[in-house]
């Protein structure tokens, strides 16, 4: 008896298979029988792709709800224009064709699939159509019993806490929370009253599984949803749930949700047990099949709920949906490497966190020892060979199907679900699951590739953007700074940074950082607790368990009172690596990097940290010899001027000096003030041509060699000639120099005579007490270019408070595009100083000189004053 009908057609696009799934999904929820919904999704699918993908008609699809002794649903697909024939073997059409059950064949699953899921079924003919039928059966119903398991011994039951519980939390149509119960209170530590009113979002990491596209709003508008997530607890670490969520209305109609809330381990609570396993027949009048697996994967369902290149999404899809629909308590995903030798784990559910995202295993003996991973294969009991399934180690499950995903005849990964009790799968079991892998391989090798050609453009501009930033700055705490930031989070959760000593034997922490900033200090304190890796010149990542080992071995030690915090050992709960930092051919340091998740550092991950390691290395050796030569070049400076400025009784003494490198070459410019002899003082300041260790070479003999002549009681004239003697002996080295040289000695009426020498130097300038500039001595040759040079003294007697100002070119040479400062401008800022001390009148000057451009001085700079005490000091 046909107690419901609904119809539908499709045209030939091919959208329209996924909205026929839909169509049969929302037509059986409406009539109750969603139990059926799996089976007919799936059915429906291959029909109506074989009508519009592969014949290239228009489908119509109608389901009848039947009653009675016959009590479930009929659907039939009807072609309304065939344009080919089914290939069925015995029919007369058929023509010779390949057996239905031939696994290379195309054609004919969808009737293949309904000899293995439905009760009956059949095909029909008329001149205008064909149509394909399939009726499947409800199985019986036990009053008040929705499933049920086996009565087992108490050993064999799945260990739970004393008492378990199960948060209610209400949340209304606007996501706010409007109800916490006290379990929910003991669980996450969060008070009722804080939580009230709060968005459910902010205490939820949705999804737990990364990849799923469903979002939390999405999944409180459901009508029922059921599956795994994180909430975060008063101290911020995520607890993992299973989750049952029922929307329902109030008594005003306003719709709200109740989600039950159990720690995932105890996720049998609010999950249903296996599901009942109709009957199926093959043929009208064929008898049922015993043991033929239900609800198998609706794989287009799953290819249509994320875009192409939605990797993960799909992947955590496929994995849940296999655990669902083989009622496991498990299920896992694996990916082949290019080479085949290895699969990396790349989604799992129902599995704990030591099961971490992309460990890999050999293909051959890491996932089954007892066979071939490039084949289906059933384990009844994984207890009677302990080891077998090293993955599964610890994890409570018992059987275990593996299928492998394979494209044209290559492995591509391995699909598998478990269950926590023993021989609960079988051969068709197998069969039905690499039915769903032959079909999502290709989906799942086509977003692996997409991924990998974005991962490979993505490294290849995150190495150019940090060989770009490594090179900007050779300052060795940047570069270490840069190198924790350009890591974290990009490439790990925390980073720490280590330098080695000069023989490579200790290492010392220098920076740590970690992507949330309130665990950076308790990081930093546990590492030190640690202490650091063993420099390894090994090249490539090695595993680090010691700060994980510390942290449990603290809190376990301590408990409540342990001095590493919650957030600080859960930070490091995930993969830790180290990789050497090598920087020619020797360890310079070590780049520790650590996830807080349990899940691995991928395979592409540590091959970019390893080459991001080598160029930061370089970049950290680079910093440490500029810091080297920086300081090597400041000493050498400081050893070209003199270590203090002496005492001269009557005269104040006032020396600026601006060296304009970058702080690792050595200045041209210097300067002295020495005695000669009681009351008889010698200065000097001068340039020579260039800078570094040549243009120091010059000015060390040229400081030093003053010193000596002066002390010999040579003339002023006779000192700069033997300098310029002693220079041009230096041959290819020698560089010309400018030199004002004076002898400064004091008269008893508390006058000075200055006697000076003024060699290509700019003339030193007079400010007398009215205001007045005069220079104090004339030009002469410069020193260092000609052999017989005939040099004079001047001679200028300087009355209290007069000032004598000296510089070098720095200063009359400052520049703004064509304008210069030159003699001119530094005698109108000289005679703007009267009344200044020696101190007042250098930094005027400097102040002038930094002021006459916007661009920063590019030539050293000199400044030296005297300045004559009058009566009153």
């Amino acid at each position: 008896m046909i107690t419901a009908r609904a119809s539908a057609t499709f045209g030939p696009v091919g959208r329209s298979v996924a909205a026929a799934r839909a169509f049969v999904r929302d037509t059986l929820a409406g009539w109750g029988v969603e139990e059926l919904t799996d089976d007919a999704v799936v059915l429906t699918s291959e029909l109506v792709t074989n009508a519009v993908v592969h014949a290239g008609t228009t489908a119509e699809v109608l389901c009848l709800r039947t009653a009675g002794e016959r009590d479930g649903v009929r659907i039939e697909v009807a072609d309304l224009y065939p344009k080919r024939r089914l290939q069925m073997p015995g029919h007369p059409d058929s023509g010779g064709a390949a057996p239905m059950d031939d696994p290379e064949r195309e054609g004919g699953r969808g009737l293949l699939l309904c000899s293995t899921l439905s009760s009956r079924w059949g095909v029909e003919y008329s001149p205008d159509r064909k149509h394909v039928w399939f009726l499947l059966q409800l199985p019986e119903r036990p009053a008040g019993t929705r499933a049920a398991g086996p009565a087992l011994p108490d050993e064999r039951l799945p260990a739970a806490p004393e008492e378990v519980k199960v948060a209610v939390v209400q949340v209304d149509a606007d996501g706010t929370v409007t109800g916490w119960n006290p379990d929910a209170d003991q669980m996450f530590g969060h008070p009722a009253k804080d939580v009230a009113g709060r968005p459910f979002s902010e205490l939820v990491a949705w999804p737990q599984s990364p990849g799923i596209s469903l979002g939390l709003d999405e999944a409180l508008k459901l009508s029922r949803w059921e599956g795994t997530y994180g909430v975060r607890d008063i101290t911020g670490r995520i607890i993992r749930v299973y989750g049952s969520h029922l929307r329902v209305r109030d008594t005003t109609g306003r719709p709200f949700t109740v989600a039950l809330l159990v720690r995932e381990a105890e996720r049998a609570v609010l999950s249903g047990g296996a599901r009942p396993r109709p009957s199926t027949g093959a043929h009208p009048g064929t008898p049922a099949k015993s043991g033929a697996a239900a609800h198998p994967l609706d794989v287009g369902d799953l290819l249509d709920g994320a875009p192409p290149e939605d990797l993960d999404g799909l992947l955590q899809r496929t994995v849940e949906r296999a655990r669902d629909a083989l009622d496991g308590d498990a299920s896992f995903l694996l990916l082949a490497t290019d080479d085949e030798t290895e699969l990396e784990v790349r989604a799992t559910t129902g599995l704990t966190g030591s099961r971490q995202r992309f460990a890999r295993v050999p293909v051959e003996t890491g996932t089954l020892r007892y066979g071939n991973t490039r084949m289906p294969a059933v384990h009844d009991d994984l207890a009677e060979a302990p080891g077998a399934v090293p993955m599964l180690t610890g994890s409570g499950m018992r059987s275990l199907v593996t299928v492998p995903l394979k494209v044209e005849g290559r492995l591509t990964g391995s699909l598998g679900v478990a269950a926590e009790s023993a021989h609960r799968y079988t051969n068709e079991d197998a069969l039905r699951l690499q039915f769903a892998a032959d079909r999502v391989a290709l989906a799942v090798e086509s977003a692996r590739l997409t991924e990998l050609e974005r991962l490979r453009r993505d490294s290849l501009s995150f190495l150019v953007e940090a060989s770009d930033l490594l090179a900007g700055t050779l300052e060795r705490d940047q570069t270490l700074a840069l190198m924790a930031q350009m890591t974290v989070p990009t490439l790990a959760s925390w980073c720490a940074v280590y330098t080695t000593d000069e023989h490579a034997q200790q290492a010392a922490l220098e920076y740590v950082l970690h992507e949330d900033e309130d665990r950076i200090d308790g990081l930093r304190a546990l590492l030190e607790r640690v202490g650091p890796p063993t420099p390894d010149p090994v090249p490539g990542p090695r595993i680090w368990m010691a700060p994980a080992q510390e942290a449990r071995r603290v809190t376990a030690r301590y408990g409540a009172d342990s001095p590493v915090s919650a957030l600080t050992a859960d930070a490091v709960t995930g993969e830790t690596v180290v990789l050497p930092l090598l920087a020619r051919n020797r360890v310079i340091g070590l780049l520790a990097l650590g996830r807080a998740a349990d899940e691995r550092i991928r395979q592409e991950v540590l091959e970019l940290a390893d080459e991001l390691s080598r160029r930061a290395a370089l970049a950290l050796d680079n910093s440490r010899l500029y810091s080297e030569r920086t300081a090597i070049s400041q000493a050498l400076q400081r050893s070209l001027l003199p270590p203090e400025l002496p005492r001269v009784p009557g005269v104040e003494v006032e020396v600026i000096y601006r060296a304009a490198g970058q702080g690792n070459e050595v200045g041209g410019d210097f300067y002295d003030l020495f005695e000669i002899s009681p009351g008889k003082w010698g200065m000097a300041i001068g340039d020579v041509c260039g800078t570094g260790p040549e243009a120091a070479a010059v000015t060390g003999l040229a400081r030093h060699a003053l010193r000596l002549l002066a002390r010999e009681g040579l003339t002023g004239p006779q000192v700069l000639e033997r300098l310029n003697a002693a220079i041009l002996d230096e041959g290819s080295r020698s560089r010309f120099l400018t030199l004002l040289y004076g002898e400064l000695e004091l008269l008893p009426s508390g006058h000075a005579e200055l006697k000076t020498v003024c060699a290509g130097h700019p003339l030193p300038l007079l400010l007398g007490v009215d205001g007045r500039v005069a220079s104090a001595a004339h030009p002469q040759p410069l020193l260092g270019v000609m052999d017989d040079l005939e040099l004079h003294e001047e001679m200028v007697v300087l009355s209290p408070g007069d000032v004598l100002l000296c510089v070098t070119d720095g200063v009359t040479e400052r520049r703004e595009g064509t304008r210069m400062l030159g003699d001119d401008g530094l005698e109108r800022v000289l005679a703007g100083c009267v009344g200044l001390t020696a101190g007042g009148v250098a930094a005027r000057v400097e102040r002038a000189v930094e002021r006459f451009a916007a661009e920063p001085p590019s030539d050293d700079m000199a400044i030296l004053v005297l300045r004559m005490e009058d009566a009153r000091g």
